[in-house]
């Protein structure tokens, strides 16, 4: 089993709006030479969780940071035009990446939560990913 310290977040960089699936990744990411999408989880625009890449398996998320972390990424993070980094987030979203951080707290009590650009010269998750810090602070850790 892999020993998990970090929960990275991240968005697919798409425009506001845009539907986007776990199919559409994996063909973006396989194009990029990998074996199959990066990220284990993915949230639809609607706040539905999609799995991704088994968590058991090393991640393709954030350089440097794959081998000990869980990749989580929403859809969007880029405004309407397409070239503006923005948090696009949905009622629905916020709502489910809680969930989905509590979910992933309870199975991995030491990780700890990050942006993807605490680690990359990007905008990427567009927001601060430490809004969700409440979850990962108790007395468990």
């Amino acid at each position: 089993m892999r020993r998990i310290d970090k929960i990275i977040v991240h968005c697919t960089a798409t425009p506001e709006g845009r539907h986007v699936t776990v199919k559409d990744v994996d063909n973006w990411h396989r194009k990029n030479g990998w074996r199959c999408i990066g990220y284990h989880w993915l949230i639809y625009l609607d706040g539905s969780i999609h799995k991704g890449r088994d968590e058991s398996l090393v991640g393709s998320h954030c350089v440097g940071y794959n081998k000990n972390s869980i990749g989580v990424c929403y859809v969007g993070g880029i405004d309407k035009g397409g070239k503006n980094p923005k948090d696009t987030r949905t009622p629905e979203q916020k709502i489910a990446l809680a969930k989905l951080l509590t979910e992933l707290h309870n199975r991995y009590p030491k990780a700890s939560l990050h942006g993807h650009r605490e680690f990359a010269k990007k905008d990427c998750p567009s927001f601060n990913v430490h809004e969700y810090d409440n979850i990962f602070n108790d007395s468990t850790k």
